[in-house]
């Protein structure tokens, strides 16, 4: 098999099945009553044609405001293939395991995610797609809650892109995501020796170190109500010109940046509204008791400590034949006792080497399972989507 970066062939590693299941079966669950999810304004959103979602960063160090954003979308949206969302997003969530939802091989692609390039932000514009971007980017996620609802410096890809192409830019507005995880802290100068040390651009204190001791930590997040709301578009294309850039290279770098920062600051202003007016009670005690009432037949698969077991059961169950009973169909998921187990990622290291698929890779060649994890990075130039419907 060659490197991904050889092929030619189309790739298409988009799955309807993979997420539809993952949506009804795990997702669905937490949307409803966990984080009760409202889309405001989702009808702004054109049923067809190019578009731009920007949206601000939970600041979080798990990215669950796109997850469940992309979920709400998927479901609204009747789960049909051709209105999906091609979120972008940062490699480094492909290629670092534990930044895949408990490991789920491919995971953001196959749910219609692609890799955050330049190149592959305006190939997908391009096409035609609507294409959710978070132009906060690694910082948006790394702020901590000390920074909440602050927006980062945005980065010019988007003005770029959306410009080029005339593509409208739609600002979403996410609201309490922030008390996802309200003990999120980071220090710059901690993230930098990270970054070069490690590769890891910031390192979330407390949680990653009680993420250590207990991997299912590391997915936690507290029932805030999410609020998801839509803007009025963009005309990208005006701003540029009224700016009098032309050119759009790194000749207009700094015009660039003036037109992003007073998009920042459009978005900032309209999303400290938002937050005064949804945001005074994140978690909502009494609507949160409600729903985990209706859903106590199924609480396992509401509650954290459960999501390791439904997320990875439903994933494999697309790979494997029903189990032949509720004993069996514990059995065979014996290994996901790893992430409730002190110090458990060894043994889910151990296992993910030592079991055949669709727990792990035993008998894999290294490039099979470089593919079948999708640990590299994705360059639509070289494994170009199938052609345009």
């Amino acid at each position: 098999m060659s490197p991904p970066g050889e092929r030619r062939d189309p790739y298409e590693p988009f799955d309807p099945v993979f997420l539809r299941r993952l949506v009804e079966e795990a997702v669905a669950p937490l949307l409803d009553h966990w984080f009760r999810v409202e889309l405001i304004g989702a009808e702004r959103l054109p049923e067809n044609g190019p578009a731009l979602l920007a949206a601000n960063h939970s600041g979080s160090a798990f990215p669950f405001d796109g997850m469940a954003f992309g979920a709400a979308m998927t479901r609204l949206r009747g789960y049909r293939p051709e209105r999906k969302l091609r979120a972008v997003f940062e490699r480094e969530l492909a290629a670092t395991w534990w930044m895949r939802p408990f490991g789920i091989d491919n995971f953001w692609r196959r749910a219609g995610g692609v890799d955050l390039t330049f190149d592959n932000f305006d190939a997908l514009l391009k096409r035609g797609e609507q294409v959710l971007y978070f132009p906060e980017g690694v910082p948006g996620i790394g702020k901590g809650f000390a920074r909440r609802y602050q927006l980062q410096r945005f980065s010019t890809s988007f003005v770029i892109h959306a410009a080029r192409n005339r593509v409208p830019v739609y600002p979403v507005y996410i609201v309490n995501a922030e008390w996802v995880n309200p003990f999120n802290f980071t220090i710059p100068w901690l993230d930098r020796v990270m970054d070069r040390a490690f590769g890891v651009p910031f390192l979330p204190l407390p949680s990653a170190l009680v993420g250590i001791a207990f991997p299912w930590v590391w997915y936690l997040a507290l029932p805030v109500r999410m609020v998801f709301a839509f803007g009025e578009p963009i005309d990208m294309a005006a701003r540029v010109r009224d700016a009098g850039l032309v050119r759009l290279d790194r000749s207009e770098r700094e015009g660039l940046q003036r037109v992003a920062e007073s998009v920042r600051r459009e978005m900032q202003q309209e999303l400290d509204l938002l937050v005064e007016r949804h945001g005074r009670a994140p978690y909502q005690l009494r609507s949160l008791l409600r729903e985990l009432w209706r859903a106590r037949r199924r609480l396992h698969r509401v509650v954290p400590p459960g999501w390791p077991l439904s997320f990875l059961r439903h994933a494999r169950d697309l790979e494997r034949p029903p189990a032949r009973g509720r004993l069996h169909a514990l059995l065979r998921d014996w290994d996901v006792i790893g992430f409730w187990l002190p110090f458990g990622w060894p043994l889910l290291s151990l296992t993910r080497a030592l079991r055949r698929p669709p727990y792990g890779y035993r008998g894999l060649t290294r490039e099979e399972r470089r593919e079948r994890e999708g640990s590299f990075v994705w360059h639509l130039a070289d494994r170009p989507l199938p052609e345009e419907r």
